[in-house]
């Protein structure tokens, strides 16, 4: 599993470049996305919470019909880990 220190901004700067769907924003990695419809974005939801609970680390997300807007941040490192670049990964494969 992936380190909870917090990173540095260039490192998380560097690790951005091969994340291309997401940016800093607000200290936090974020990611707009949108479905085909509800059930698309929920059931992505769905896949999503089930990987974040296996890895005991939770995103910040908002979902309006189609919509989904998801921020990741580790709480207790106060920033930006390994952690939430993994969970971006995982959730780009959800999104493909």
């Amino acid at each position: 599993m992936g380190s909870r220190q917090k990173l540095q901004a260039d490192e998380i700067e560097r690790r951005l470049t091969s994340l291309l769907s997401w940016s800093l924003k607000d200290g936090k990695l974020h990611r707009d996305l949108q479905f085909e419809s509800f059930v698309a974005a929920f059931g992505f939801m769905a896949k999503v919470a089930l990987k974040a609970e296996s890895m005991n680390h939770h995103p910040e997300w908002f979902n309006v019909y189609n919509r989904v807007a998801v921020d990741l941040s580790t709480h207790d490192a106060g920033g930006v880990t390994e952690l939430d670049f993994l969970l971006a990964k995982a959730i780009d494969e959800y999104a493909a």
